[in-house]
């Protein structure tokens, strides 16, 4: 019996328990397409899809025992059919194969699994695996699928009915291929004038040999699998974003009260709607709402349906365009950008201009004739944190780090402070700011502007030059910004310490500070933070920088228009030596007057298993890095490489690949494989003109096919064959390029991490995006008759 024979499962295609009350349709228990796909088992009781969770008491009781498993759930944005869950021992993460192990959780939840037995669990591909043996190729599954002829699919399927998706479920005794051993596979089935088709979603999982049991197999080859048994917090919003279209069935019950909603965000099923809430001509006129992007939000998923129950919150416009495309993403996770409700409002001061009350002056420390001044980006509105220092007759300096007092504006349990806890942070987008207090607070009342009057909190010290904490003091003041400078301002500084600044050359500067003397301040604070910062690596501090992309916007629109790579300056470090100095001196002070309710933040150690294969990877490419310690690990990456281009594109590389067993949380989920595929690394600007332009660059991956290298052209190289392999956790990849005459032979070329090829950036219709395509090597040797070649691919 096929696997897609879609008759063993009739009823998981039904109409979703409750729908009739939930969105007005009167459950039939059948959907689109049901009158046409008869089945034995399309009487009776509805066969569940998913299993019912767990009572709190078992979860509960299960979780002390150790029988069950609490963790984060990341969907692979990819492969929706793939999810995990942390390791609570910092192992290999535990695998989750398939929408129904998911059990209706969706990404970020946080879940209960149960661990399957290891005859279930999956098999991690062995170096060996690469050459062939019992491994079915994923192009092999899906050919043979395609080659599925329509009788054996088990159903008709209506035209531009892509509604339908069937997950077979491999059991002891049924598989595909009739053999002990088959893929698990996720497919949509569609049919087009005529002819069905057949879309494979999901990869295969390698199982061991034929003969060999998984329970017998190795435990470093076997990746624990489990499925979700409780959901214990739903941290996704249930709110997406995704099309509408009418349901194909147009004569099913459903098809006058629902309509089917497809989220852009496969990792989200497929939702009912109410008809109520879609536009009034969308039977009439689908096309019509063809790319129109709404908002959907998930009030139901019940056990015997793949498809939730919701309804449409938001009509937001044509996709493509940004700003329905960005209210969007704030949708679905869950940002509030509403405007602030006039009860928030009315907590702010209503007469404005602002001053501060006479009251005040009394209560705080005066620092108002201080050269105090901000140091932010240049497009920076709310300003704040300020800088300040001032030069002591010893030879030591009064440093101050002022932050803007919010919580003079903000009482304890008003409305403004409830909301406030409710958004908890400012979200930056590329174009705009959601903010989390009202902009008359953040860029006006608490922005610490130029020669204003402010409310601060502030950090005073007395430092040596070296930076040596010789006395402190914490407080409440009041403060004057004498000049609000960018980072490229005080870069300017730094750079040039005998240079005199001009008043065109900078922002206006107040007349009570010269700018001779603000110049020296930023000179001053300079030489400490070195110092300052020298001293957090020698005991034992770890920075790990990565390229950061920054945006240019239009001055007129305020739209992106064109991107770069983020400079990360002196300037920039000289503000966070002094907010991680404020920061720390903030912590210790807090811990001793609050002992029992200080809270210390504290990253988590390293993954392990990601660590120790990063490590193996490391030794085999030659690379002594000591993995040790944080501070052996930045001593590491110091030291090892020169200033040359190569070798900081070197550093860039292997920084990127330190990070990852670092992070706590991540956007797509770790490869349950050791292969670093994080592609090209180009060490080249974006480059404006259209032309081809070359470029060289250095690999920080490499993958079992070849068209990755060309990045979205597969066809562009011209290419006799090309082979896989790993040595090791080295992964290595030979492309036999076709001779260029028929007098030449074929030039064998083998790229692994840190090669350095050349490859031509092309720009796209789109301005931001390019396309790498790598170009012939130049002058390489085909080897001598007699020589081994690359072994030709399967």
């Amino acid at each position: 019996m096929s696997h897609l024979d879609c008759r063993t499962h009739p009823k998981q295609l039904g109409t979703p328990k409750g729908v009739s009350h939930a969105l007005g349709c009167s459950g039939t228990g059948s959907m689109p397409g049901d009158r046409k796909m008869p089945s034995k088992h399309s009487q009776g009781k509805k066969r569940s899809v998913f299993e019912s969770y767990m009572s709190k008491e078992s979860v509960s009781a299960g979780l002390k025992r150790g029988t069950l498993i609490q963790g984060v759930l990341r969907i692979n944005p990819k492969k929706y059919h793939e999810a995990f869950i942390p390791s609570p021992d910092g192992t290999r993460d535990i695998f989750i194969n398939g929408v129904v192990a998911r059990n209706r959780a969706l990404n970020g939840d946080v879940v209960v699994v149960e661990l399957l037995p290891k005859d279930r669990w999956k098999v991690i591909k062995t170096d060996d695996s690469d050459k062939g043996g019992d491994t079915v190729p994923e192009s092999d599954v899906t050919e043979e699928l395609l080659r599925t002829p329509p009788q054996q699919l088990g159903r008709r399927c209506t035209a531009d009915s892509p509604d339908v998706i069937l997950e077979a479920q491999l059991n002891d005794s049924e598989t595909e291929d009739g053999q002990e051993h088959g893929p698990s596979v996720l497919a949509e089935v569609t049919q087009e004038k005529g002819e069905y088709q057949i879309a494979v979603v999901c990869h295969l999982v390698t199982h061991c040999p034929k003969s060999q049991d998984t329970r017998l197999c190795p435990d470093n080859l076997l990746q624990r699998s489990a499925k979700v048994v409780y959901i214990l917090e739903k941290k996704h919003s249930r709110a997406a974003t995704g099309f509408i279209k009418p349901l194909a069935d147009k004569n099913s019950e459903l098809f006058r009260k629902c309509a089917l909603f497809s989220p852009s965000d496969h990792r989200v099923p497929r939702v009912y709607v109410p008809l109520a809430d879609c536009p009034a001509d969308l039977v009439s006129r689908p096309n019509d709402y063809a790319q129109a992007l709404f908002v959907c939000r998930i009030v139901a998923w019940e056990e015997h349906s793949h498809f939730a129950v919701g309804h449409l919150a938001k009509s937001l416009g044509q996709a493509g365009e940004i700003e329905p495309e960005t209210e969007g993403i704030l949708m679905e996770y869950g940002v509030d950008f509403s405007d602030f409700s006039p009860e928030v409002l009315e907590c702010l001061p209503q007469a404005l201009p602002w001053t501060i009350p006479p009251a005040e002056f009394s209560k705080r420390r005066d620092l108002r004739k201080d050269c105090v001044f901000t140091i932010d980006p240049a497009t920076a509105r709310d300003l704040d944190d300020a800088l300040s220092c001032r030069p002591l007759p010893d030879g030591n300096f009064e440093v101050g780090v002022h932050i803007a007092d919010v919580s003079y504006f903000v009482p304890e349990g008003s409305a403004l402070d409830k909301v406030a806890s409710e958004r908890a942070t400012s979200v930056y987008l590329v174009q705009k700011v959601v903010p989390m207090l009202p902009r008359l607070l953040c860029e006006e009342l608490c922005s610490l502007n130029p020669m204003t009057d402010k409310l601060t909190f502030s950090v005073v010290w007395k430092l040596s030059p070296e930076g040596k904490i010789l006395d402190e003091w914490f407080g409440r003041t009041i403060i004057c910004s004498c000049t609000k400078l960018s980072y490229d301002h005080a870069q300017s500084m730094i750079e040039h310490p005998d240079k005199k600044f001009h008043e065109d050359e900078l922002p206006p500067v107040s007349t009570d500070h010269p700018i001779e003397q603000i110049h020296q301040a930023i000179l001053n604070l300079h030489g400490i933070a070195t110092h300052l910062r020298r001293q957090r690596f020698v005991d034992g501090a770890l920075r790990l920088d990565q390229l950061k992309l920054a945006f240019t916007l239009d001055q007129d629109s305020g739209m992106p228009q064109g991107c770069h790579i983020y400079e990360y300056k002196d300037s920039n470090k000289l503000v966070e030596e002094f907010m991680l100095l404020a920061n720390m001196a903030v912590a210790h002070q807090i811990y001793r007057a609050f002992p029992e309710r200080a809270l210390l933040r504290r990253h988590p150690p390293p993954q392990s298993k990601l660590l120790s294969d990063l490590e193996e990877l490391c030794d085999q490419l030659g690379l002594a890095i000591d993995f040790s310690s944080a501070g052996a690990l930045h001593k590491s990456l110091t030291e090892m490489f020169g200033d040359d281009m190569y070798s900081l594109a070197w550093k860039e590389v292997l920084t990127n690949m330190c990070s990852r067993p670092m992070q706590v949380r991540e956007a797509t989920p770790r490869r349950p494989h050791p292969v670093l595929s994080s592609g090209l690394l180009l060490w080249a600007g974006a480059a404006p003109q259209r032309s081809p332009l070359p470029s060289f660059t250095f690999t920080a991956g490499c993958w079992p096919r070849a068209e990755g290298f060309a990045a979205s052209r597969p066809q562009a190289l011209p290419l006799q064959n090309h082979h896989f392999k790993k040595v090791g956790k080295k992964p290595e990849l030979t492309l036999i390029w076709e001779p260029e005459s028929p007098q030449q032979k074929a030039v064998p070329q083998v790229i692994t991490i840190f090669s350095l090829v050349e490859v031509v950036l092309e720009a796209e219709d789109d301005t931001l995006k390019y396309v790498a395509t790598l170009k012939r090597p130049e002058g390489t040797q085909a080897p001598e008759d007699g020589e081994e070649e690359a072994n030709p691919s399967p």
